[in-house]
């Protein structure tokens, strides 16, 4: 298995959701003066050779200067979304494609790169996580050779984000090698609803305060 140049891979912003819990389109919600999906685009880009959007309002996300696709399949949530990342890919006879979901704004580049660095076109890429799931498929990647799957799975109504997981190469990265890159629950962490918006706030907050304070070796200019 070859590492993966960044020409060879799609990243893609989810930002399909319906945000019924947060009441309007969180995929625009602010964080730190930028807004949920130019943060995850920030991050994609540092990996992936062009950043794109799949998103079923394109008129309100083209203004982003990204482009911008729905759904291929509407209506079957977020494994429709997923579909059409690893869709775009193949068309674009590229390795494969890192996606990263609109809420999760604490994702650091370094673990998308890490995601991507040995990507094949028959395997998935999913880090660990302490969610429900175990895992995090909409912070992954996917080579294009899941496409086959994904569409099984649709073709067979089953409309779970993981279904096709049985039938391709999944290689999870241990909670273990994910924690290297931060803490898990403030890497995944969903911004929901409203007030998982406030709590995005105080996290970046104390995210910059972290960057800002000096290693335990440092010393103060006053002690210099």
């Amino acid at each position: 298995m070859s590492a993966t140049s960044r020409s060879e891979i799609l990243g893609v912003v989810l930002a399909g959701g319906r945000s019924m819990r947060y009441g309007s389109d969180k995929a625009f919600a602010d964080l730190g003066g930028i807004s949920l999906a130019r943060r995850a685009a920030r991050t994609l880009e540092t990996v992936a050779g062009r950043v794109v959007v799949v998103a079923n309002d394109v008129e309100r996300h083209a203004p982003a200067g990204l482009p911008v696709r729905p759904d291929l399949i509407p209506g079957i949530g977020p494994l429709g979304g997923l579909h059409t990342a690893v869709a775009w890919s193949a068309e674009e006879r590229l390795r494969g494609v890192i996606v990263l979901a609109t809420d999760m704004p604490f994702v650091p580049a370094s673990l998308v790169e890490a995601l991507t660095e040995d990507l094949d076109p028959g395997i998935a890429v999913v880090p660990a996580s302490r969610g429900p799931r175990g895992l995090e498929p909409l912070c992954a990647a996917y080579g294009v050779g899941c496409l086959p799957a994904i569409e099984a799975a649709i073709e067979r109504g089953d409309r779970a984000v993981v279904s096709f997981f049985p039938d391709v190469d999944v290689r999870l990265m241990d909670l273990a090698v994910v924690s290297t890159h931060g803490d898990p629950d403030t890497i995944f962490f969903n911004v929901n609803r409203p007030e998982d918006h406030l709590r995005a706030d105080e996290l970046l907050a104390e995210l910059g305060a972290a960057e800002a304070s000096p290693g335990p070796g440092a010393r103060s200019a006053e002690e210099e």
